[in-house]
């Protein structure tokens, strides 16, 4: 009885030991939040505009638009189709928890501080799974999330996209790394809504990391004994991730030559971007601008990224594979580091793509995940006490080096209204503006609706974000302007008859403007979905009903005993 009792409390004590990195984690990932329990939203350079952008999103979802495209109050009023362009993941999380009662700022908030905790979450289970070790796993993970460019992101920046976008390229890693090993459904369907979690939350950061995927995938197919299978199950993650994020991204890209988009890209800015070596190193902390912030990798993080080194060639002589691993990570990182540097001028200028990134420091985020997980790596070199002294240490460092990096800048403090309502500017630099209006208008609208010639009274009867009705009672023939940008699904009914509608009038530039006869006319104005969207929103749906269908199936299968004695 007495030796029951013992080996009961000697795998109680195992069982404790297996979950407490993984619990030390979640609890160290809080610290640097602490800063989000101040009232008001912090002052960062896009923190008020992805508010604004959000009340808009969420307006939409609260009138039955399922996929929000139109932003009805940015632009002074006059609506902007940036919602088309602009990542909708985080606004659907923070939609969510303002459905739930929270504030829009605190909505916002809490995806920041959410995104933080997952994205640790994700790379320790990336990184447990990879090198099978727990203490190796907690310090990729505290890599990952306590790194100087994750606090510019966080409290300097207020880029929001981009800060969720971390919690996915571990988990897409990881299930690949799974799927190698044996297939489930669950991996390829988890690998599946990852990819798309990726697409959906940061454009350019998805375009970022799908190279690494893509080499990841040729070692694990390299490495499997069953290289055809692999293959293929590796095409059915990525076709259901693609699908289920077409229809946002077919609709950005195919419909973004009807925008200003590469007006911030044209003019070079790119080259005023690039950084200095020794910036990567060190540099001043600071709440500025685009040159004025800090672009440094962390003083622990270089320890991390050059003990990979000698724990790559400890892995090459003992024969293992993770090697290509480590040295692929480190090539790779120097590259990154490269690309962001006035010496890759020359390679930016001649692939015209890098330029739709804006800015070369956006690298920096391939740089906090290659140096979380060449940190991890290097961790390999100690063994027993040694590697948890190590850890110790490392994890005492990095939170004392970066304590300064996760505190706001001050608090802003607005009534709701200011991001609900009119909000007077577009929140982007007007890339998303169509090509035939001008870049940002410049005051309100007297009214929605005005009469420019002719003679008319107009009432307004229902106005949503994507529908507005009105009664003209007209004397004679008149023209009429709905101060409403004009973009391509915005289409006009005259007493049930589509109008002719004129948006390039230099005097009425890139506003709708149409025509009434004589007498009494019921106007109808609706933004649809063109033919494009419409096919993208179909392979979402069809996509999506494969994903249902499939995991109904295999839910429906019954349970058998033999198949868990054969596992």
């Amino acid at each position: 009885m007495v030796l029951l009792f013992k080996n009961v409390l000697k795998m109680k004590k195992v069982r404790y030991k297996k979950y407490l990195f993984f619990i030390g984690l979640i609890v160290l990932s809080f610290i640097p939040l602490f800063d989000l329990l101040h009232p008001g939203l912090p002052i960062t350079h896009d923190g008020q505009d992805h508010v604004a952008r959000i009340a808009n999103f969420y307006q939409n979802l609260k009138e039955g638009n399922i996929i929000p495209r139109w932003a009805p109050n940015l632009n002074w009023g006059y609506g902007h189709p940036i919602l088309m362009f602009l990542y909708p993941l985080p606004s659907y999380l923070a939609s969510l928890f303002h459905f739930f009662g929270f504030s829009l700022v605190d909505s916002v908030k809490l995806v920041f501080g959410i995104s933080f905790i997952l994205s640790a979450v994700a790379m320790h289970l990336f990184t447990k799974e990879l090198l099978n070790d727990e203490k190796a796993a907690f310090l990729a993970s505290l890599l990952y999330v306590i790194a100087p460019y994750r606090f510019v992101d966080l409290y300097v920046r207020g880029a929001v996209g981009e800060h969720v976008a971390f919690i996915f390229p571990p988990l897409i890693f990881y299930f690949l790394l799974k799927l190698s090993k044996k297939f489930s459904k669950w991996y390829l369907l988890g690998g599946s809504l990852s990819l798309a979690g990726l697409i959906l939350s940061h454009n350019a950061i998805s375009l970022m990391f799908f190279p690494l995927f893509f080499l990841y995938i040729i070692y694990l197919v390299w490495g499997s004994k069953d290289r055809k299978y692999l293959i293929l199950n590796t095409f059915y993650l990525i076709l259901l991730g693609l699908g289920l994020s077409a229809f946002f991204f077919i609709p950005a890209f195919m419909e973004g030559k009807y925008t200003l988009r590469d007006i911030v890209t044209s003019g070079g800015e790119y080259k005023a971007s690039f950084v200095i070596w020794k910036d990567f190193f060190y540099s001043t902390w600071s709440y500025g601008g685009t040159l004025a912030f800090s672009k440094q990798i962390g003083m622990m993080h270089w320890i991390g990224i050059f003990s990979s080194v000698i724990a790559t060639y400890y892995l090459y002589k003992n024969k293992n594979k993770l090697w290509m691993v480590s040295l692929g990570g480190f090539l790779i990182f120097w590259i990154t580091l490269f690309l962001m540097t006035s010496a890759s001028a020359t390679i930016w200028q001649s692939i015209t793509l890098l330029q739709k990134f804006q800015f070369p420091w956006r690298f920096l985020s391939l740089t906090v995940f290659l140096s979380a997980l060449l940190g991890a790596i290097g961790l390999q070199l100690f063994n027993g006490k040694h590697k948890t002294a190590f850890l110790l240490i490392l994890t005492v460092a990095l939170l004392l080096v970066n304590k300064d990096y996760w505190h706001a800048n001050g608090f802003l403090q607005k009534q709701e209204s200011f991001y609900s309502g009119i909000y007077n500017g577009t929140t982007d630099t007007g890339e998303s503006a169509p090509i035939w209006s001008v870049r940002f208008m410049e005051k309100r609208a007297k009214a929605n609706m005005e009469v420019i010639a002719g003679d008319a009274r107009i009432r307004g009867i229902k106005r949503t974000s994507t529908s507005h009705k009105y009664k003209i009672i007209a004397t004679e023939r008149s023209r009429i302007r709905e101060n409403t940008l004009y973009f391509p699904g915005w289409d006009v009914f005259v007493n049930g008859n589509k109008a002719d509608v004129e948006f390039q009038d230099s005097l009425n530039r890139g506003l709708i403007t149409f025509f009434v006869e004589k007498g009494e006319n019921d106007v109808y104005i609706k933004f649809n979905e063109t033919k494009l969207r419409l096919v993208a929103d179909i392979i979402t749906a069809a996509t999506l009903a494969v994903v249902v269908s499939y995991l109904a199936f295999g839910l429906k299968k019954k349970y058998n005993p033999r198949d868990e004695k054969e596992k």
